[in-house]
């Protein structure tokens, strides 16, 4: 069962500084029909502007993946991480017992754009930890590329929940597949460009919800689109 998440139809807020699309309820936008899909529970996509950003502030009790699709991110956080991000540089950070950071725009002119994911842990209470790693853009042409694992797997970053992250980017008429365990459901998030996902197309912004299907078969409809895949544990959606 395929069930799309198109993008006109999230929820948005803009700040001035912040111009953000919710897939599922955040903050002040709520929708009981988007909650969150199974074990994943946020998808903003936040452009910020130049020389602003996210004050400190706290989290507990989440797996936090950042995706920079454009400009650069400076971050840091009470655990004495910092640095900044550019496209292809992905973050991982476990908020667990509590972690306090801070996220900005570290140009003075340029926007900054990302995907912030969040996924519920496989258990509270664990220690905070970050890390993050680039993924350059020839690593996820014509293939999915595992960013992020709970094993670590391929080199990519650690994860405290049963789900795997993959990023792709797919010129026109390029083609991936990816088959679906039995128990496994899985999220597609269009970074950017457009893809047909089993015979569904979708734009920019758009997501896809998957549920008992085997397979997936996804074409790039654009130059260069760029795209998430979550797979995901069936029925997971709190930590234990």
């Amino acid at each position: 069962m395929l069930k799309k998440r198109p993008a006109a139809e999230r929820g948005a807020a803009n700040h001035g500084w912040l111009d953000t699309r919710f897939t599922f309820s955040f903050a002040h936008y709520f929708d009981p029909k988007h909650m969150g899909f199974h074990a994943l529970r946020v998808i903003n996509d936040d452009l910020v502007m130049p020389a602003t950003g996210f004050g400190t502030h706290g989290h507990s009790d989440m797996e936090i993946i950042t995706y920079v699709l454009d400009g650069a991110l400076r971050h840091e956080d009470s655990e004495g991480n910092g640095g900044v991000l550019r496209w292809g540089d992905v973050q991982r950070m476990s908020a667990g017992r509590g972690i306090r950071h801070s996220e900005f725009n570290a140009s003075e002119e340029e926007r900054l754009r990302l995907l912030q994911i969040w996924i519920h842990p496989a258990r509270r209470g664990l220690d905070p930890s970050y890390e993050d790693k680039n993924f350059d853009a020839e690593e996820k042409r014509g293939r999915l590329r595992v960013i992020v694992s709970p094993d670590e797997r391929e080199g990519s970053l650690k994860i405290h929940q049963d789900a795997i992250v993959y990023a792709s980017i797919l010129e026109n008429g390029e083609s991936v597949t990816h088959a679906l365990a039995a128990g496994r459901v899985a999220w597609l998030q269009v970074a950017r460009g457009a893809l047909v996902v089993n015979g569904m197309d979708l734009e920019e912004g758009d997501g896809l919800a998957i549920e008992r299907e085997s397979s997936l078969a996804i074409e790039g409809r654009s130059g260069g689109a760029e795209f998430l895949l979550f797979d995901l544990p069936e029925g997971e959606e709190e930590p234990a």
